[in-house]
């Protein structure tokens, strides 16, 4: 990439000041979450493997972060509105729902038709109005921009610059609490957790190797970035939910063409397995997006031996069902 390509994309991203007063904003509501080296996982992947568990958190998931510092920027801006439109495939609507009810502001979430059952009840508890639309996150997405037009409400989008700012939160403690890593694992949704990364990582002038990682049923960052450009691609996975994108964000795709060092694709059945393994090696449960990563880095095992992995368990909210079927499947 050339150096104006590579200032534009650190343009897009927060620095270490911003990250670290996110962080006194994230930590008002929840503590730093826990990063451990697991032995079972560790022989299981022949290599050190850590795991940032953002899987305790006080939604099941990483996004709360970017929730909490999106509302905040809204609020010391003057821009607070009185109602928010926003679309998910659940976490996202979570933090959105818990954002918005700390500032007294509507919150209404659109999610695809035939949607987690379980994230849909964690959202309406939150105080969330959701409203079923479409057959993927794209449809609900153009629905809710619809929506948020003809009420007046203000649309957050699933990527954004503060998102990020809250979201690498995470990974700033995950590298300052493991500085040593040689690489880590993180899942590509709609782009927040992996720029995150990689903000934390340029912030910290941390020489971590950042992969990302997409489901082989939702292609679209893979093929974006070997194009150059944003390439919509179907949908099909059915298990890694929380990445079943089918538009690459531009802003995203930019800040990715230089700061991943490559990217993996894992199929459905990797990532039940990468769910079982996290189950019987640490006893945590991980969404489909939330095995991700280790899937990711149990597909490259060959490539690890001697090396410091991280791998990020971004969510464990999968319904109870769902769950128990990738269990006995194994």
């Amino acid at each position: 990439m050339t150096n104006a390509t590579t200032d534009t994309a650190t343009s897009l991203l927060p620095n270490a000041g911003e990250i670290a007063s996110a962080a006194t904003l994230v930590y008002r509501t929840f503590q730093a979450t826990p990063q451990y080296r697991w032995a079972l996982l560790s022989e299981r992947l022949g290599a050190d493997c850590w795991v940032k568990h953002e899987n305790h958190n006080p939604v099941g998931a990483f996004k709360i972060r970017g929730g909490l510092t999106y509302f905040e920027h809204l609020a010391a801006t003057g821009q607070l509105p009185r109602a928010v439109v926003s679309a998910t495939r659940g976490n996202h609507g979570q933090s959105i729902a818990w954002a918005a009810r700390a500032h007294g502001v509507a919150c209404t979430i659109v999610v695809p038709l035939g949607n987690s059952r379980e994230k849909n009840a964690a959202m309406r508890a939150l105080g969330a109005e959701l409203i079923e639309h479409g057959d993927d996150f794209q449809a609900a997405r153009e629905h809710a921009l619809q929506l948020a037009a003809e009420r007046g409400a203000h649309m957050v989008p699933s990527y954004h610059r503060e998102l990020v700012r809250g979201v690498a939160t995470y990974w700033w403690e995950f590298l300052r609490a493991v500085p040593d890593l040689d690489v880590a694992y993180v899942p590509i949704g709609l782009g927040s957790g992996a720029c995150a990364a990689v903000a934390a990582k340029q912030a910290l002038g941390h020489p971590v190797r950042i992969v990302g990682v997409v489901s082989q049923g939702a292609p679209t960052y893979a093929l974006s970035l070997a194009a150059g450009h944003v390439v919509a691609a179907p949908v099909s996975t059915e298990l890694a939910d929380g990445m079943a994108v089918r538009v690459a964000d531009a802003e995203a795709l930019a800040v990715l063409r230089t700061g991943l060092d490559h990217v993996v694709g894992v199929s459905d059945d990797e990532v039940a397995q990468a769910m079982r393994a996290l189950f019987t090696d640490t006893h945590n449960v991980a969404e489909g997006a939330g095995a991700a990563a280790l899937a990711g880095a149990l597909q490259e095992r060959a490539q690890l031996a001697g090396c410091r992995v991280g791998v990020a368990l971004t969510g464990a909210n999968v319904d109870a069902d769902v769950f128990a079927q990738v269990l006995t499947q194994g």
